[in-house]
């Protein structure tokens, strides 16, 4: 079973070697990398390069946003299951790969999802909060639930079926392709329950309440999309960051 494991990036030459290093050290042998840069203007390119063939397949090329740069991905990909690990992520360990293939092997899913560590982005020792998935029940959703999207895993096949990801959205666009799997069109799913991405805190749709309202009406916009939801389903899922976050608030806003 080959896995094809996607990370976009633009302008990552912060953290783009450790993401790269952490799916080389991955222990699974039949794993198809490929890194999709949206002309980088740093040293992005320089450090992607520096990596010769053990990066199965690389572009860099100007892109329309985060899911044009995700659909590239996809369209390049030749794995019976795809994955992602973005530009600022790790993975918790060697094996994580090595389990989502023997979960695939073993269980006949269309999908499978499992646990995520979120970390300071400077020193990823420091675990801010963890977040266990829990296992998929349909009405969770309605309660503002969603499998986290870095770690969920998907037959290619279900993305030539379904569809990739909509380009209108700017931030929201993982939550609409798991609510047109799982809600709209009700692929199978498995909660394997162990950590399998270390996750830096700051991503775009936190930063500032402009972007979190944008985030706010791109969520609407995804569940009036697909049938399913309303304003308290909502106001739910936006709760839900500040529930993981109790402890640590600040980092919801950097």
């Amino acid at each position: 079973m080959k896995i094809s494991v996607i990370t976009i990036c633009h302008n990552s030459e912060n953290f783009i070697a450790n993401t790269i290093y952490s799916v080389l050290a991955q222990s699974y042998p039949d794993i198809e990398y490929i890194v999709v840069d949206g002309h980088s203007q740093d040293k992005t390119v320089e450090i992607i390069r520096s990596f010769g063939t053990r990066i199965h397949k690389w572009i860099s090329e100007p892109d329309t946003g985060l899911y044009d740069a995700l659909n590239k991905g996809i369209e390049m990909a030749t794995g019976d299951i795809i994955g992602f690990l973005h530009s600022d992520d790790l993975f918790a360990n060697e094996r994580v790969i090595e389990k989502v293939a023997a979960a695939f092997e073993k269980h006949e899913t269309d999908s499978i999802y499992g646990d995520i560590q979120y970390v300071d982005q400077e020193n990823i020792q420091k675990i801010l909060t963890n977040r266990k998935s829990g296992n998929f029940h349909r009405w969770k959703f309605y309660l503002g639930w969603s499998p986290p999207h870095p770690t969920f895993y998907l037959k290619r096949n279900c993305y030539l079926k379904y569809g990739l990801f909509d380009t209108s959205f700017d931030i929201a666009g993982d939550y609409d392709s798991l609510l047109r799997f799982l809600m709209k069109n009700q692929i199978s799913t498995l909660y394997i329950p162990d950590v399998r991405v270390k996750m830096r805190v700051g991503g775009v749709s936190n930063r500032t309440m402009k972007n979190i309202r944008k985030k706010w009406r791109e969520d609407y916009r995804a569940m009036k999309q697909n049938g399913f939801g309303n304003l308290f389903t909502l106001f739910l899922k936006t709760m839900r960051p500040i529930a993981h976050f109790r402890k640590s608030p600040k980092y919801l806003f950097e």
